[in-house]
């Protein structure tokens, strides 16, 4: 068993009753290592462990909280090379993506650091005289922590490290798809000094190890990435144990090209939205809604630049698009690129890449005289695939850019300052992009979105004080 990777609880390394292979979607003879699973008791005796630190990790004061989050993002930076490494071998994204992800959640926890010394409050004058009112902000308790594949480092620190500087104990369940980038930052933050209870990691499917999560009466909030389904019955479930939850679900992303953008940053905006990261991000530019004077340009050089791009194994220096996840995700895309087909679109890749099987390729592709109504331009995908839908004006644009159940990013390439103002004020999401690409935020401003995107308050920045914080109004009366 040693040489299975543990679940960590308590302070303590322990294996779990089963385990999981994890191997490199480049290459499915790389086995990456092997993971523990942790059981329905394992996660019990976490979300025990988290409620009883919790406490004790408040009282010790934000000056301890911030100094220990320092040391993470400290950590993070001295093993950044291993993490990217690890990070491209079992999500396949490049090395160069990989190592940004690394590098912002070094980012996240140094921000994070300096919020811990920084929770506000208000003093406010009562209407009665002699009387005093504080709002405060105090932590929730243990808080349950769900993460996706796609960024495997990335969004497992924006939503441990508020968490922890807010004074919150964490029970962190990360994807299954990969456990070794979540493994590795639970080393980084116990060796940082957390006490024992105060983060605990388990690993294991989302069926048995989620769900016994969310389900723990210990567990006070569940914040969750991943799909709309499994976010709806998470908060099925946290309702009826009256927990907070905070849902991030998916995005159908629109970006609109007038036909005064600049083509150049069009289509470098839109080649990174919907083709970087393979396609695995839920703020890619998955429909394209091009005005009818500049679509023919504007596809014939998208198609040009998609068509070259060169996709192959993560850590390969010359490759710009990694492998799908897993063969499920491959098999899910190449439905979809053929239901495109079916639909009435004209298909432009999409194919299938690498015929010995040794690693989960797809080329890039787009979907040709598409209209809204169609399956592929409603659901998420969540691939290198991308929609183009051609309109003939602006208020067209917006009507189709709105036409989606999602509204987590929007975007639109345009150099009309009335189009873009417009576009910011009536667009249905949360999180708008002009001349830039759909995917790519920053780490201390809000993240989220309207519709089925997501539910509760938003991540990242000082905005996480809203979901990882309760506010408390006390009265109090002099004589």
């Amino acid at each position: 068993m040693s040489n299975i990777h543990p679940n960590f609880i308590a302070g303590d390394w322990r294996n779990g009753a089963t385990s999981l292979e994890n191997r490199n979607p480049s290459d499915i003879d790389d086995l990456i290592g092997i993971y523990a699973c942790a059981s329905e008791e394992d996660v019990r005796s976490a979300c025990l462990e988290a409620a009883n630190a919790q406490s004790t990790w408040y009282d010790a004061g934000p000056q301890v909280r911030s100094d220990v989050l320092n040391r993470v993002a400290t950590g993070i930076e001295q093993r950044a090379p291993e993490i990217a490494r690890m990070l491209a071998r079992e999500e396949g994204k490049i090395l160069s993506e990989a190592t940004a992800e690394t590098q912002r959640a070094a980012h996240v926890f140094r921000f994070f650091a300096g919020e811990a010394l920084r929770v506000h409050g208000e003093f406010i004058a009562s209407v009665r005289s002699g009387v005093d009112i504080e709002v405060a902000r105090e932590p929730l308790g243990a808080v349950g922590l769900i993460t996706p594949w796609n960024f495997p480092i990335a969004i497992p620190a924006w939503k441990v490290a508020p968490a922890l500087a807010y004074g919150n104990s964490v029970v962190l369940k990360p994807a299954e798809l990969t456990p070794g980038t979540a493994h590795l930052l639970a080393r980084i933050i116990a060796d940082a000094g957390v006490p024992a209870g105060v983060f605990n990691l388990v690993m294991g499917p989302g069926a048995s190890v989620g769900a016994a999560l969310v389900a723990d009466p210990n567990i006070q909030a569940i914040s969750f990435t991943g799909s709309v389904p499994t976010g709806r019955a998470i908060s099925q479930h946290s309702l009826n144990g009256m927990k907070k939850v905070q849902l991030e679900m998916g995005g159908k992303n629109p970006m609109v090209i007038l036909e005064d953008a600049d083509l150049s940053v069009a289509v470098a905006a839109t080649l990174n939205g919907s083709f970087f990261s393979t396609g695995q991000r839920c703020t890619a530019s998955s429909r394209l809604i091009v005005q009818a004077s500049i679509h023919d340009a504007f596809v014939e050089e998208l198609t040009r630049q998609m068509l070259a791009l060169k996709v192959g194994p993560a850590l390969a220096a010359e490759s710009q698009v990694g492998p799908v996840v897993s063969q499920a995700q491959l098999d899910s895309n190449l439905a979809y690129v053929a239901l495109a087909a079916a639909e009435g679109c004209d298909v432009v890749g999409g194919e299938r890449l690498d015929g010995s099987g040794r690693g989960y390729f797809q080329r890039p592709a787009l979907f040709l005289g598409a209209t809204s109504s169609m399956r592929v331009c409603q659901e998420e995908i969540f691939g290198p695939c991308a929609s183009v839908i051609r309109v003939e004006d602006f208020d067209e644009a917006l009507w189709v850019a709105n036409d989606t159940p999602f509204g987590l990013s929007a975007g639109i390439c345009t150099q009309n300052l009335r189009y873009a103002r417009e576009f910011r004020r009536r667009v249905q999401s949360g999180m708008v992009m002009v001349n830039l690409p759909t995917a790519g935020v920053d780490y201390h401003v809000p993240f989220g979105g309207r519709k089925n995107s997501s539910f509760g308050p938003r991540e990242q920045g000082r905005a996480a004080a809203e979901f990882y914080t309760s506010s408390k109004t006390s009265y109090l009366f002099s004589g």
